[in-house]
C-alpha cells in the first residue's frame, strides 16, 4: 500500500513495542494515537501507532500484527495511549495485555454488544442492562466525611450528555470521574464504503465548530493517498479559512469563560464579537461555519474576499478594546489565576493538545512543527503560556486571535494566482495520514482505501478526545466553586470526543 512519502512507516513485532516506545520517548518523541483496522478480514486486526519524533521531523507509523496473542499495553510508558487502547478494545475487540484500566471506555456500564462495532461485517446488536458505575474507592476517609454528587447525563441548558461524578468534602473535590460517550454517532463507521470525495462532506460534520480543520485533515490524508499536489493558491486560501475558524472559536471561548466568572458584560461582548466573526465567515464562504469550500485536491470555488480586509480591521479594533478590558478586570482575573493548574510534564505525558498544552509551556504547534499546506511559507508566532492555569489558557487564545488576523493579512497581501483544484483520485488499496491544527488542538485522520478505491477505514484523532483525558488531573484537589471556570478554560466539546 502507498503511504505519503513524508510519513515513515515501520513494521514491528508485538514483542518490540514496549522497548521501541521507551526508546522513542527517551529521544524526545511523543506518541499521538493508535488504532486498529482489518485489512485482511475480521479475524486479523492490524494495529497502527502514530508518533511525532520532534520539530521538523515527519510523523512515524508503527504497524503491528498481533495475531492470536493479546498485544502489550503501552499505557505504562506512554500514558496518553490508555484511552486509545480502551477504545480499541471496545470498538475493535483487541484486548491489551497489562492495560492498567481495563474497564470499558466507550461502552457504558451495563452495555453489551454481540460483536465489536468496527469489525467488518453487519452492524452489532447492542443491549443494555441498568448497572452501577464501576467507581473507585477513596481511602483515608470515612463515609460521613465524603459526599457523592453525580451530575448528569441530562444537564440544564443545551449542554451535551455527560455524567460527572464528584467526591467532595465541604468545597474540596477529592476525586472526579467524567463518563462521556452517551451518544454513539458512529462517525468512523459512516465513512466506510463512501467515495473519498464524498467523505469530505462527512468530515465537515464530525465536529461542527471544527468543520474547516477536520475537513482539512481528512483532505490531507486523501491527498497523501493519491500523491496529489494541491494548487498553491488553494493552499493559501485554506489558511484563510482555517484562521477564520480559529478566530470565531476563540471569541466564543472568551465569552463563555466570562459567563463562568459571572462577568456578564464580558460574556455579552465576547458573544457579540463571535457573531461579528461568523458574519464575516458568511460573506467569505456563504456559511457561518465555513462549510462547503474545502475538498480533496483544493477548493470547490473561489471565496469572496472583497470585504474581508475591512471586516477584519473592524473586528480587530473592537477585540483590542475587549482584550484590554479583560486584562483590567481584576474580579475576572482573580477567578482564573491558579485555577486548574496543568503542569508541563503532565500535559505532555497525558496528551494535552492545542492551546491547552501551549498554555502549560509545551512549545508545539503542527502548523510550524509538521508544516502542511501554505503554513511552511508563512511567518508564524506561537503563543506559549507560563502559569499553566486557566489564566494562561485565556491569554494563549487571546494572542492566537491577533496572530490569526496577522496571518490572514499576510496571505491576502501575497495571494498567488492560479487554479483552485487539481484532480485527486487515490489508488485502490492506498492509504494516507493527514493532520491540521483545530482551534482546540491537533486533529489527525488516517485513511485506508479498499480494492475499489472506496473508504475502507477512517480513523479520527480528535483534540477533545485528548483534552478530556487530561482534564480530570486539574480537578482533583480543586474546589467546587472553580469547577465550571476550569472546565470552560479547557474549551472542551463532548461531540468532538464521542465520535
Amino acid at each position: 500500500m502507498n503511504v505519503a512519502p513524508e510519513v515513515m512507516t515501520e513494521d514491528l513485532a508485538p514483542a518490540e513495542l514496549v522497548t521501541r516506545c521507551r526508546a522513542a520517548l527517551g529521544e524526545g518523541a511523543r506518541m499521538q494515537f493508535m488504532y486498529a483496522w482489518f485489512p485482511e478480514g475480521p479475524l486479523a486486526p492490524e494495529l497502527r501507532y502514530v508518533l511525532h519524533p520532534g520539530r521538523g521531523r515527519p510523523p512515524h507509523i508503527w504497524r503491528c500484527h498481533p495475531g492470536n496473542e493479546p498485544p502489550p499495553s503501552l499505557a505504562m510508558c506512554a500514558p496518553l495511549l490508555s484511552w486509545y487502547e480502551r477504545e480499541t478494545t471496545d470498538l475493535c475487540g483487541v484486548v491489551f495485555r497489562g492495560q492498567p484500566l481495563p474497564q470499558p471506555l466507550v461502552l457504558l456500564p451495563g452495555t453489551t454488544a454481540d460483536r465489536p462495532p468496527l469489525v467488518p461485517g453487519p452492524l452489532p446488536h447492542l443491549s443494555y442492562t441498568p448497572s452501577p458505575q464501576d467507581l473507585p474507592q477513596l481511602g483515608g476517609t470515612t463515609r460521613e466525611d465524603v459526599q457523592l454528587l453525580p451530575f448528569g447525563p441530562i444537564r440544564a441548558d443545551v449542554l451535551e450528555s455527560a455524567l460527572f461524578t464528584f467526591w467532595y468534602a465541604g468545597e474540596t473535590i477529592l476525586h472526579y470521574h467524567p463518563q462521556l460517550f452517551f451518544k454513539h454517532r458512529g462517525m468512523e463507521r459512516r465513512f466506510e464504503a463512501l467515495s473519498p470525495m464524498l467523505g469530505a462532506v462527512l468530515a465537515e460534520r464530525v465536529s461542527g465548530i471544527g468543520s474547516v480543520a477536520h475537513t482539512l485533515a481528512y483532505c490531507h490524508a486523501v491527498e497523501a493517498a493519491a500523491d496529489c499536489e494541491v494548487p498553491r493558491r488553494a493552499t493559501w486560501l485554506r489558511v484563510v479559512l482555517a484562521e477564520l475558524e480559529r478566530i470565531y472559536n476563540h471569541l466564543h471561548y472568551l465569552g463563555h469563560l466570562c459567563h463562568t466568572t459571572s462577568l456578564k458584560v464580558g460574556e455579552a461582548q465576547g458573544k457579540y464579537l463571535e457573531e461579528s466573526a461568523k458574519q464575516i465567515n458568511c460573506r467569505v464562504s456563504g456559511s457561518r461555519l465555513l462549510r462547503g469550500l474545502i475538498t480533496p485536491g483544493g477548493l470547490r470555488r473561489e471565496p469572496q474576499l472583497a470585504t474581508l480586509v475591512a471586516g477584519l480591521a473592524r473586528l480587530e479594533s473592537e477585540f483590542h478594546r475587549y482584550a484590554d478590558q479583560l486584562a483590567a478586570t481584576t474580579s475576572h482575573l482573580d477567578r482564573l489565576m491558579t485555577t486548574g493548574v496543568l503542569g508541563r510534564q503532565l500535559a505532555f505525558d497525558q496528551g494535552a493538545t492545542g492551546p491547552v498544552e501551549r498554555a502549560s509551556g509545551v512549545d508545539r504547534d503542527p502548523r510550524r512543527d509538521q508544516s502542511y499546506g501554505a503554513y511552511a511559507e508563512l511567518p508564524l508566532r506561537i503563543a506559549i503560556g507560563e502559569s499553566c492555569d486557566a489564566y494562561a489558557r485565556q491569554q494563549v487564545r487571546i494572542a492566537e486571535v491577533f496572530n490569526s488576523i496577522a496571518i490572514i493579512r499576510i496571505v491576502l497581501a501575497g495571494l498567488p494566482e492560479g487554479r483552485l483544484r487539481t484532480e485527486c483520485r487515490p489508488r485502490p488499496r492506498s492509504e494516507g495520514l493527514g493532520w491540521a491544527e483545530t482551534p482546540r488542538g491537533t486533529a489527525y485522520y488516517a485513511v485506508h482505501l479498499d480494492a475499489d478505491g472506496r473508504l475502507a477505514r477512517v480513523k479520527i484523532k480528535s483534540p477533545s478526545f485528548s483534552n478530556w483525558r487530561v482534564f480530570p488531573y486539574t480537578v482533583h484537589d480543586s474546589n467546587m466553586m472553580d469547577y465550571a471556570i476550569n472546565e470552560a478554560s479547557f474549551g472542551l466539546t463532548v461531540a468532538g470526543c464521542a465520535r
